[in-house]
Protein backbone atom coordinates (compact mmCIF):
# COMPACT_ATOMS: atom_id res chain seq x y z
CA UNK A 1 0.00 0.00 0.00
CA UNK A 2 1.38 3.42 -0.92
CA UNK A 3 1.74 6.46 1.35
CA UNK A 4 -0.61 8.26 -0.25
CA UNK A 5 -3.15 5.31 -0.23
CA UNK A 6 -2.98 5.09 3.40
CA UNK A 7 -2.90 8.59 4.13
CA UNK A 8 -6.29 9.13 2.13
CA UNK A 9 -7.02 5.99 4.15
CA UNK A 10 -6.61 7.54 7.59
CA UNK A 11 -8.31 11.27 6.59
CA UNK A 12 -11.58 8.74 5.68
CA UNK A 13 -10.90 7.03 9.29
CA UNK A 14 -10.23 10.54 10.88
CA UNK A 15 -13.45 12.03 9.40
CA UNK A 16 -16.17 9.17 10.17
CA UNK A 17 -14.59 9.50 13.81
CA UNK A 18 -15.26 12.41 13.70
CA UNK A 19 -18.60 12.42 12.54
CA UNK A 20 -19.50 9.50 15.27
CA UNK A 21 -17.79 12.03 18.14
CA UNK A 22 -18.68 15.54 17.61
CA UNK A 23 -22.44 15.51 17.27
CA UNK A 24 -23.20 18.56 19.70
CA UNK A 25 -22.87 21.07 16.40
CA UNK A 26 -25.11 20.37 12.82
CA UNK A 27 -22.15 21.94 11.39
CA UNK A 28 -19.22 20.20 12.41
CA UNK A 29 -20.96 16.93 11.31
CA UNK A 30 -21.42 18.35 7.81
CA UNK A 31 -17.50 19.65 7.69
CA UNK A 32 -16.99 15.80 8.72
CA UNK A 33 -19.34 14.37 5.85
CA UNK A 34 -18.01 16.47 3.38
CA UNK A 35 -14.45 15.22 4.41
CA UNK A 36 -15.13 11.92 4.25
CA UNK A 37 -16.54 12.73 0.50
CA UNK A 38 -13.79 14.40 -0.29
CA UNK A 39 -11.22 11.15 0.65
CA UNK A 40 -13.73 8.72 -1.16
CA UNK A 41 -13.35 11.50 -4.81
CA UNK A 42 -9.60 11.17 -4.12
CA UNK A 43 -9.26 7.35 -3.91
CA UNK A 44 -11.66 6.80 -6.81
CA UNK A 45 -9.67 9.12 -8.81
CA UNK A 46 -6.73 7.75 -8.15
CA UNK A 47 -7.67 4.08 -8.40
CA UNK A 48 -9.33 4.88 -11.78
CA UNK A 49 -6.49 6.46 -13.19
CA UNK A 50 -4.07 3.47 -11.98
CA UNK A 51 -6.61 0.88 -13.71
CA UNK A 52 -6.61 2.56 -17.22
CA UNK A 53 -10.18 1.35 -17.83
CA UNK A 54 -12.77 3.30 -19.28
CA UNK A 55 -15.45 2.15 -17.08
CA UNK A 56 -13.96 3.50 -13.71
CA UNK A 57 -13.44 6.85 -15.20
CA UNK A 58 -17.34 8.08 -14.09
CA UNK A 59 -17.21 6.89 -10.64
CA UNK A 60 -15.38 9.70 -8.94
CA UNK A 61 -17.62 12.57 -11.28
CA UNK A 62 -20.61 10.89 -10.32
CA UNK A 63 -19.75 10.52 -6.20
CA UNK A 64 -18.54 14.96 -6.68
CA UNK A 65 -21.99 15.21 -8.00
CA UNK A 66 -23.56 13.42 -5.02
CA UNK A 67 -21.10 15.11 -2.79
CA UNK A 68 -22.35 18.60 -3.96
CA UNK A 69 -25.79 17.37 -3.84
CA UNK A 70 -25.23 16.47 -0.43
CA UNK A 71 -23.63 19.96 0.86
CA UNK A 72 -26.34 21.77 -0.84
CA UNK A 73 -28.99 19.63 1.55
CA UNK A 74 -27.05 19.87 4.52
CA UNK A 75 -26.66 23.56 4.06
CA UNK A 76 -29.85 24.13 3.70
CA UNK A 77 -30.92 22.22 6.18
CA UNK A 78 -28.71 24.18 8.45
CA UNK A 79 -29.89 27.14 7.71
CA UNK A 80 -33.38 26.12 8.27
CA UNK A 81 -32.65 24.61 11.69
CA UNK A 82 -30.61 27.43 12.88
CA UNK A 83 -33.37 29.96 11.72
CA UNK A 84 -36.43 27.77 13.27
CA UNK A 85 -34.24 26.58 16.71
CA UNK A 86 -31.80 29.76 16.86
CA UNK A 87 -29.30 27.41 17.16
CA UNK A 88 -27.18 24.13 15.40
CA UNK A 89 -27.15 21.67 18.80
CA UNK A 90 -28.08 18.32 17.35
CA UNK A 91 -29.27 17.00 21.06
CA UNK A 92 -32.00 20.40 20.49
CA UNK A 93 -33.58 18.40 17.96
CA UNK A 94 -36.23 16.27 17.96
CA UNK A 95 -37.59 13.51 15.42
CA UNK A 96 -41.27 14.31 16.09
CA UNK A 97 -41.07 18.06 15.81
CA UNK A 98 -39.46 18.52 12.77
Amino acid sequence: MSSVTFNIMLAYIFSLLGTLMFRSHLMSTLLCLEGMMLSLFIMTAITSLNSHSMMMYPIPIVILVFAACEAAIGLALLAKVSNSYGTDYVQNLNLLQC
